[in-house]
């Protein structure tokens, strides 16, 4: 059976050069095609409260609804490293709690590391949950938990002050003990410059192909949501469509007396 992606694994692809490959799963079934598929690690994404959910955007995501979906994901996972993402405020009150919560992911969900996003508490809570073993990614950039500050999706890192700014944030993590940082929403160059000059991987997400990885929602992949398309994913299938078209198919079908068939 192939091995577990791990920490230390990721260090090593960065070393080495080779690309990091990472999508967000909320399912056991997603979990199991992706999984199947060879990428290094599947994220448990708040993201789910507004793929899964039809919310308006990642905020009202709770610990109760992160941990069901990750349990699912783990339960569909054998290769990739399972990451579960800390929702909105189950961080950002301290190191204890924060060490709490991210311990259920560990211990209950089946997840070998968290994720979160960064605040004034990122460092310290970062330290802490490192050095009680909880492997951290830290996230930084346009942090989608503080969407209401940035006035909506825009991108950070524009200009030299934010630039120098979200450079100081990602080593901020490396140092407190971060064993990766999500750069989203970060202009090219400088998604480079802080490669550059961290130890640790850096995994984009609208910010490159400078950076040692890359992480996408699986909804935006395969296009299964027809409203949304962002800038900086590609759509591989357009599986809304395929879908309609399948159950309008069965359907017609039911209605016409065609299905099921006669035995």
């Amino acid at each position: 059976m192939e091995k577990q992606i791990t920490v230390l694994d990721f260090q090593k692809k960065c070393d080495q050069g080779e690309k990091i490959t990472m999508v967000t799963a909320y399912d056991y079934s997603m979990a199991l095609a992706a999984d199947a598929a060879g990428v290094d690690a599947l994220l448990v994404g708040d993201s789910l409260s507004m793929t899964m959910l039809g919310r308006t955007s990642t905020l009202s995501a709770t610990m109760d609804e992160m941990l069901h979906h990750c349990k699912a994901v783990a339960k569909g996972t054998h290769h990739a490293m399972v990451i579960g993402d800390m929702p909105f405020l189950s961080y950002q009150l301290g190191p204890e709690e924060a060490l709490e919560n991210a311990g259920l992911f560990l211990a209950e969900a089946g997840a070998q590391a968290v994720k979160l996003e960064w605040c004034p508490e990122a460092g310290p809570v970062t330290e802490f949950l490192a050095g009680n073993g909880i492997p951290v990614m830290g996230h930084v950039g346009f942090t989608p938990q503080q969407i209401h500050r940035f006035g909506g999706y825009h991108i950070q890192g524009k200009d030299k002050t934010s630039a120098d700014h979200l450079l100081r944030e990602a080593k901020a993590l490396e140092k407190a003990g971060a064993f990766a940082v999500v750069l989203e929403l970060v202009p090219d160059a400088i998604a480079q410059k802080i490669t550059q000059s961290l130890r640790i991987p850096t995994i984009g997400i609208g910010a490159g192909p400078s950076c040692d990885g890359q992480v996408q929602v699986i909804h935006d992949l395969l296009g299964l949501l027809p409203d949304f398309h962002p800038k900086h994913a590609k759509a591989y299938l357009q599986l809304h469509e395929s879908i309609r078209e399948a159950i309008r198919q069965y359907a017609e079908e039911v209605r016409g007396g065609q299905f099921p068939p006669k035995t």
